[in-house]
């Protein structure tokens, strides 16, 4: 077998085997290197790891980890769905409606689904069973609306893509993601309101503990947590600071509110957070890191772009050949998690974005929009993994759900595909580079 061979199918065989990513992509890329190159080049691995974690943009990932974790202790969550619950009312839909709401803000403070999806599944999941939502409905629903901060800045997923991709302006992704991450939202709301009259979930006479809540009260004890995307995105749109200095400014943000203003972080909780970022930012690195010879190994030897020439060989139709990108990612975002899916597939489809003349930060929203998809679609399933265990019901109760707002979500797309603008225009008036 060729090296190129050599190199995909020890990969392959590593994640067959159910082998963790980042050594699945470690183990490939030295099998590229052993086989097509030298084994005297090995010696390269500990400087194509350490180059590969060796970038400043990727600082605010950890921090952004850290950050989610910390407003998701701190009360904001359940601050935001007050506020929500108190403005909207009882109504059919309504609960459906607070928690997409909850999610597209909280994910403008994280950049994390899986976090935003344990906060919110916490707080909603009492109030939606009450009101008569089946659980495995609302686990699938929050888990879909909390895949959206993979686009609402600051995410975590864009940063390192504007990382793989140089000269790209992250401010340009950030804003660029605004709008269709609202799309997605919005596009989950329609199948929730319908299902929700029809089965005469929460219906408007029912009674509410929500409307007891005066509206003036909920929203000056939501204020603080209001704030935190103000003051992020606020400061990066003003030139206050960097994507990783707003990283910096949302820790300390959420531990001020957390400790002072709300008053649920405690010494011993600030602990715990600590370690599971750490955890957590360990494994996001480790993969990166050995991403990164992988990454040399496929580029050195070619294999990168002989794959986008195999693809360009299906069709010269660039519509055409969107469309089986779009679906490869799709497959990819159901059994691999958003990180693997940017350090894997980015190299191979930059040649065809390049051929086609495909807008970088468009593509980046198409790439970042599938895999918010295939974050709650089976088998894998990340954010849905997280709902379904505070819900304590079973994954398969949740299929049928997740695949109707995969379908949803998935028309959201196709409207992005056809109308870049969506996407384009907020950077653009922004002043933002879009090329």
């Amino acid at each position: 077998m060729s090296p190129d061979l050599w190199m995909l199918v020890v990969f392959g065989a590593c994640l067959f085997l159910g082998m963790p990513v980042a050594f699945a992509l470690g183990l490939g890329g030295a099998t590229g290197i052993i086989t097509g190159l030298s084994p005297d080049m090995l010696a390269t691995l500990g400087t194509n790891t350490y180059n590969s974690v060796a970038k400043y943009p990727l600082i605010a990932i950890p921090l952004f980890i850290l950050t989610g974790l910390i407003f998701e202790r701190a009360g904001v969550a359940a601050s935001l769905v007050n506020l929500a619950q108190s403005l909207i009312g009882r109504r059919y839909g309504g609960l459906t409606l607070v928690a997409v709401l909850v999610c597209l803000i909280m994910g403008g403070m994280s950049g994390s689904g899986p976090a935003d999806a344990a906060a919110v599944a916490m707080v909603m999941l009492p109030s939606m069973t009450k009101a008569g939502y089946p659980r495995p409905f609302s686990a699938s629903l929050i888990a879909a609306a909390s895949s959206t901060a993979i686009l609402i800045p600051p995410s975590i997923a864009l940063i390192l893509y504007s990382v793989m991709i140089p000269g790209l302006d992250l401010r340009a992704l950030f804003a660029a993601g605004l709008f269709p991450g609202l799309l997605a939202g919005a596009s989950l709301l329609i199948p929730a309101y319908i299902l929700s009259k029809r089965n005469g979930w929460e219906a408007p006479d029912a009674e509410s503990d929500a409307e007891r809540l005066s509206i003036k009260e909920s929203f000056i004890k939501a204020i603080p947590a209001l704030l935190a995307p103000v003051i992020i995105l606020g400061g990066l749109r003003s030139g206050l600071f960097t994507p990783t200095e707003a990283a910096v400014v949302a820790v300390t943000y959420g531990l001020f509110i957390g400790a002072f203003i709300y008053r649920l972080l405690t010494l011993s909780s600030l602990l715990d957070i600590f370690n599971e970022a750490v955890k957590i930012s360990g494994i996001v690195l480790l993969i990166i890191s050995l991403a990164g010879i992988f990454a040399w190994a496929g580029t050195t030897l070619g294999t990168f772009t002989r794959l986008a020439d195999v693809i360009l060989s299906v069709s010269d139709n660039s519509l055409t050949l969107l469309l089986l990108v779009m679906l490869l990612v799709l497959l990819a975002g159901m059994l691999l998690d958003a990180i693997s899916i940017y350090l894997i597939l980015t190299p191979i489809l930059v040649p065809l974005m390049n051929h086609f003349e495909w807008n970088p930060i468009w593509f980046g929203i198409l790439l970042a929009m599938n895999i918010a998809i295939g974050q709650f679609t089976p088998p894998v399933a990340i954010n849905l993994m997280v709902t379904t265990k505070v819900a304590n019901i079973p994954l398969e109760q949740t299929f049928g759900w997740a695949l109707l707002f995969m379908v949803t979500m998935f028309s959201a797309l196709l409207l992005i595909i056809f109308f870049p603008q969506i996407a384009l225009w907020l950077p653009q008036y922004l002043g933002y580079s879009t090329t």
